[in-house]
């Protein structure tokens, strides 16, 4: 089983170096590639974590060089239930992207670019899931910052490439810190593989160790999202093409948290920094979800609830306690597929009603029933109704702070619960807006959206407004018999159809009827989420253990060095 390691990394990469080949040619194809090595690496990674159950870490030394010189990949339960998930949600947000690519007949771009970076994005993550040194790690992140770059701005609207920049200029500002960081470490203990810095960090003195542990948890946090590092976040992520949005929002923000939970368990055994851990984790708790009341677009709403949710993640590393960090590993878990099946449901209402501002929506539940049950069902699971895996995790994270007692823990507690209650006014917010009650007037005509993939600047903004308005006063947009010229392609658009910014920024058509690749693909994701309420026991029982083997660190340094 070792030497299946590294082929969730290798797949992926391997496979975009025959598609960069191929080019755009031989679409199908392309696409069918894509769907099965995402498919394997799915396969791969229950295997890995199953064997990592039974069997303990699995480990594999690249070219065969022992620490410290090689690379070393490590599959452990986290690391095995990390990859498990994350392979899920790619998966299903791949085929949810080639419903809506196709439905634009896109057929050339998202073949050519989309699905290479996806691929690549996807071997990144499971790099640093398997990483076993700090510089493999620092690989994995740069090659989801290379992918995510290029996914972000995809199309190359002003907007985008705005965003996009915001969030290179960030990301390059944690490299150059976590490469100070690496230095530091090697200068300090003569390596960088994990298992041997378990050791050897604990010989370092006090105020050198806590100088790198407070350096690494930066870097970490800023990927995470963490509060006061997470200004960047909601500008950047909610002007990407849906697929890229849900898939950035549910995982990439959550690779930051498993390296924290990873470098704080093996690394820094008994922290220093648990009280500072602890503080964020409520700011972040407070800031994000005031926040999101204060929202009025959905995609901005889900972003704000996503900065939130982080708060309880750290909160469970903050404790570092069995039952804490546990808690935190089914949070992460379930925040990731809950998290993306949201912002999903937001492209399918984007596509349907040409807009996710609430204002301009209403009467989703009488005129879409399968999509208000969509957004429904993960809204309340985010909300953490009982039974549902939210309040699973949310549990299990208050109980943890209750058994720990201390003034930090039980403000934790508190914010836990308060924050919880404002998640489920959010989403009762947001269904009474675009799903409960009735259409605003003059909402449909509103609806329309009108965007170019050239550009975006004012001018061109105000015509196509105008064409916009002028469309729905003659009986065009969604209700009317007249026409709507889409921003400067000049083409009709028959009546019934809304003008929408489509999956690489440029005008496209669509209708009330929504692609059905993106709907299977989003109740595929729903039902994931359930899944983890009817194997709560399973679910429970299985990160407990991960989490006992985390804190006694023995398992995995014994699976690299040998007893």
């Amino acid at each position: 089983m070792n030497a299946l390691v590294p082929l969730p990394v290798l797949l992926p990469l391997c496979v975009t170096g025959l598609k960069l080949v191929i080019g755009p040619r031989l679409h199908r194809f392309q696409r069918f590639i894509s769907l099965a090595v995402l498919g394997a690496v799915l396969v791969l990674s229950v295997l890995l974590m199953v064997a990592a159950d039974r069997h303990g870490p699995l480990s594999v030394h690249l070219g065969d060089f022992a620490p410290p010189v090689g690379i070393t990949l490590v599959a452990d339960r986290l690391s095995g239930l990390m990859l498990t998930v994350s392979s899920a949600v790619t998966l299903l947000v791949l085929v949810y992207s080639l419903g809506q690519g196709m439905a634009d007949r896109d057929d050339q771009a998202p073949v050519g670019v989309f699905h290479p970076a996806y691929l690549i994005l996807v071997a990144g993550v499971s790099c640093t899931f398997l990483a076993g040194d700090l510089v493999n790690l620092y690989v994995g992140f740069e090659i989801m910052l290379v992918a995510s770059f290029v996914l972000l701005t995809i199309g190359g609207t002003a907007t985008r490439i705005r965003a996009g920049s915001t969030y290179v200029i960030i990301s390059l500002f944690s490299s150059v810190l976590f490469l100070v960081a690496i230095a530091m470490t090697y200068a300090v203990a003569g390596t960088v593989n994990f298992a041997q810095l378990a050791g050897r960090l604990q010989e370092v003195p006090i105020g050198v160790r806590t100088l790198l542990e407070a350096m690494l948890l930066t870097v970490f946090a800023i990927k995470a999202a963490v509060f006061p590092l997470a200004a960047w976040l909601p500008d950047s992520y909610p002007t990407a093409p849906a697929p890229v949005t849900a898939v950035f929002a549910g995982l990439l923000t959550k690779v930051g948290v498993y390296s924290m939970l990873r470098t704080q368990t093996l690394l820094f055994p008994g922290h220093r920094l648990g009280d500072l851990l602890m503080l964020a984790a409520l700011a972040s708790m407070a800031v994000g979800i005031l926040g999101a009341v204060a929202q009025t677009d959905l995609k901005r709403v889900l972003s704000f609830t996503l900065i939130s949710h982080i708060g309880y993640m750290v909160f469970g590393i903050g404790l570092a306690g069995r039952g804490s960090i546990g808690g935190a590993i089914v949070y992460v878990a379930h925040h990731i597929t809950v998290q993306t099946t949201l912002f999903l449901v937001a492209g399918l209402i984007e596509r349907r009603d040409g807009t996710t501002e609430l204002t301009r929506l209403g009467g989703l539940a009488k005129s879409a029933p399968l999509l208000a049950v969509l957004f429904f069902v993960p809204a309340m699971n985010l909300a953490g109704i009982p039974p549902l895996s939210g309040f699973i995790g949310k549990l299990g994270l208050m109980r943890a702070g209750v058994d720990a007692g201390g003034g930090w823990a039980w403000a934790l507690v508190a914010g836990s619960a308060a924050t919880s209650l404002l998640t489920l006014y959010v989403m009762a917010k947001v269904w009474n807006l675009a799903f409960w009650r009735d259409a605003p007037p003059g909402a449909e005509a509103e609806g329309v959206v009108l965007e170019s993939a050239e550009d975006d600047e004012p001018g061109d903004d105000e015509d196509a407004q105008g064409a916009g308005t002028a469309g729905a006063a003659g009986g065009g947009g969604a209700s009317g018999s007249g026409k709507v010229t889409g921003s400067g392609s000049g083409l009709p658009v028959p009546a019934g159809a809304v003008v929408s910014a489509g999956f690489l920024g440029q005008s496209i058509t669509t209708t009330k009827r929504l692609p059905w690749p993106m709907l299977a693909a989003t109740g595929v994701a729903v039902a994931l989420g359930l899944s983890y309420t009817v194997l709560g026991g399973p679910l429970t029982t299985f990160t407990q253990a991960a989490a006992t083997e985390l804190l006694a660190r023995t398992p995995y340094i014994e699976a690299v060095l040998g007893r």
